[in-house]
């Protein structure tokens, strides 16, 4: 439908249309050849790996929950506000980010005054990651990225220390050693995002999966599964004729529509 509207207000037909794989435009059985929700989960999973900051997500409270030494708005009451933070995957539970909280924090204020936590993350390619064959390969938008709901809760001082939790963050995140709980400059605790549900976009639909991903299939995915994952720009990543395919009719059509437009 969207090469329809396209050639439709170019006033003609590219002729990439007949170098552009016709499975692709006809919906051919290969065209379903996109990632399960079991690989998407694996994929998703390797990203929380991979990286270590993220968009956390609050609602603002009531203004009755208001505190007077707080100097903002009356009328913030539900409404959203999403602000960049630390995290990082550690044991007993890598498949709920572990936070350094700040009580101070806009973010963990909200949280303490009962709402729900979103943690928005996308994947970021390796600096050195090889050439593209078109531009959408490492467009944002073809891209994966999901967002994780749930809630926080204190980390319990007896998994701290039989996990090194400490470690772990620092090890992510050496600077963070300036705000760790006991600090002289503010109150901070170890938190994790206690993950319900998981949203998933893992790039253009027609070569990705978009949707939910159960909850059982997030917390199933073993270590192992994360380790042996590539993702685009990765090294030992392999795409498969498919997506090759695509890709290529995509850049063929980009440059006909290119060529119509500055004739």
């Amino acid at each position: 439908m969207l090469y329809a509207i396209i050639f439709l207000l170019l006033g003609t037909v590219p002729a990439a249309v007949a170098q552009f794989p016709q499975h692709v435009l006809l919906n051919h059985p290969n065209a379903l050849n996109i990632p399960t929700v079991k690989e998407s989960a694996i994929q998703a999973r390797r990203i929380l790996n991979l990286s270590s900051i993220a968009t956390l997500s609050t609602v603002f409270p009531g203004d009755q929950s208001t505190s007077l030494l707080e100097n903002r708005p009356h009328d913030l009451g539900g409404d959203p506000i999403g602000l960049i933070d630390y995290y990082t995957s550690c044991d007993p539970t890598p498949h709920e980010p572990t936070i350094l909280a700040i009580s101070i924090a806009t973010s963990f204020r909200n949280a303490r005054a009962g709402s729900n936590v979103t943690l928005s993350l996308r994947y970021h390619p390796p600096h050195d990651h090889p050439p593209g064959n078109d531009i959408y390969t490492y467009s944002p938008a073809n891209l994966p990225r999901f967002s994780l709901l749930g809630y926080i809760e204190p980390v319990p001082i007896s998994e701290v220390r039989r996990y090194h939790i400490d470690r772990c963050f620092f090890e992510r995140h050496p600077d963070a050693v300036a705000w760790k709980p006991g600090n002289a400059i503010h109150q901070s605790w170890w938190a994790r995002l206690v993950v319900e549900q998981v949203y998933w976009i893992g790039g253009f639909g027609d070569r990705a999966y978009i949707g939910w991903i159960p909850i059982e299939e997030w917390r199933g995915v073993t270590q192992g599964e994360v380790e042996n994952a590539r993702l685009v720009g990765e090294q030992g990543y392999e795409k498969d004729s498919f997506q090759e395919q695509i890709e290529e009719g995509f850049s063929l059509i980009a440059e006909e529509i290119t060529h119509h437009t500055t004739r």
